[in-house]
């Protein structure tokens, strides 16, 4: 599953977190990037921290000034939190939120720690390898199997509250191989463009 210019999130915020990613998300979506998450967080004060990517999957702090920048005044405009915070504007990381189907494809054969919403082989959290992904779920390969449990588990796209990939060495390697044949790509296409 490659990833879409508009494909939805499956994990949205809720309340005060939601309202924002509302205002925001058109914006981002206008300058080719993809919000990943909003969290309003009472750290230094109080933090809005934004987690946005290109539709490569790349975010530079260049990238995350841009977003700032463009952010901001929308956010003094539309006014959703009634106090003061600070703004922080970064990439999901390596360690990222898992947020939309295609996550689950790009990063098959690595580490993913989720929580369901309903109860799935008499549990709510899974930790292991994603060894697959389609359209309508995503199985992982669990690194710690309990007595009586099948190795191997299926879980809904429907089902899913929260995921996140686990930081190590293999997800290292791979994320950095991602973004330097991502920043390739792009050179390539400035190149393209100025020809």
């Amino acid at each position: 599953m490659p990833p879409t210019e508009n494909e939805p999130r499956l994990i949205v915020e809720t309340g005060l977190d939601l309202r924002v990613a509302e205002i925001i998300e058109p914006v981002l979506v206008a300058m080719d990037y993809r919000l990943v998450r909003v969290r309003l967080m009472n750290q230094n004060g109080t933090t809005l921290q934004i987690m946005a990517e290109r539709n490569d999957g790349t975010m530079t702090v260049e990238d995350c000034e841009k977003v700032s920048m463009a952010i901001s005044p929308v956010l003094d405009v539309e006014d959703p939190i009634d106090k003061a915070y600070h703004l922080e504007v970064s990439s999901p990381g390596i360690d990222r939120p898992m947020v939309r189907k295609s996550d689950f494809g790009r990063w098959s054969g690595h580490l993913v720690k989720c929580e369901t919403s309903i109860l799935i082989d008499n549990r709510k959290r899974f930790r292991g390898k994603i060894s697959d992904a389609d359209e309508e779920g995503f199985t992982i390969e669990r690194d710690q199997v309990a007595y009586g449990e099948e190795p191997r588990v299926r879980i809904p796209f429907t089902a899913l509250s929260d995921a996140k990939l686990i930081l190590t060495d293999d997800l290292i390697r791979d994320a950095l191989k991602a973004e330097k044949l991502a920043k390739a790509e792009a050179a390539n296409q400035n190149e393209a463009d100025e020809e």
